[in-house]
């Protein structure tokens, strides 16, 4: 969120300089003698010109190309997902795969061990994947949602066998 937040900011202190530049080059031709006005205006007609090519040019790289980048990823990681994987939809509910055919997959999720069959897209997030590439690059995965579930009910185990 905060780095949308920045590229909208700079995007728009970009556009603010370049009418900024645009403006203070149309006050400096209008002040000219009324000849120079005549020559001047295919350099003003150039200018503007120069100034919206760079404002595309800033928006394409501090929005559009970081925006594409990320659906790339997110749907390398959809087409990565194997049996197995714990993933989290997109509707937040956390599940196991059990099985993948072309745009769908089953999951199973709850205690009672409940089958979902969701659309690949739904899919936002890998867990397994996270955890082995933690693993791999050496780093401990301390935010496992099974862990930290498991660790919630030990502690409620515990309450509850010291009030009896």
């Amino acid at each position: 969120m905060k780095k949308r937040i920045f590229r909208f900011l700079a995007v728009i202190a970009g556009a603010a300089a370049a009418a900024t530049v645009t403006g203070m080059t149309a006050f400096a031709e209008e002040s000219a003698a009324s000849d120079q006005q005549q020559a001047a205006a295919p350099n003003s007609m150039l200018t503007l010109v120069i100034s919206l090519v760079f404002m595309f040019g800033i928006l394409y790289f501090m929005a559009i190309r970081p925006q594409k980048k990320q659906e790339q990823q997110l749907k390398e990681m959809q087409e990565s997902i194997e049996v197995g994987d714990e993933i989290v939809t997109s509707g937040g509910i956390i599940g196991i795969v059990v099985r993948k055919a072309d745009d769908n997959i089953v999951i199973e999720t709850g205690g009672e061990r409940n089958k979902i069959r969701i659309k690949s897209w739904a899919i936002a997030e890998n867990i397994s994947a996270k955890e082995r590439k933690e693993e791999a690059s050496g780093k401990k995965a301390d935010t496992s949602v099974a862990a930290a579930g498991l660790a919630d009910e030990d502690e409620e185990d515990g309450k509850k066998s010291k009030k009896k």
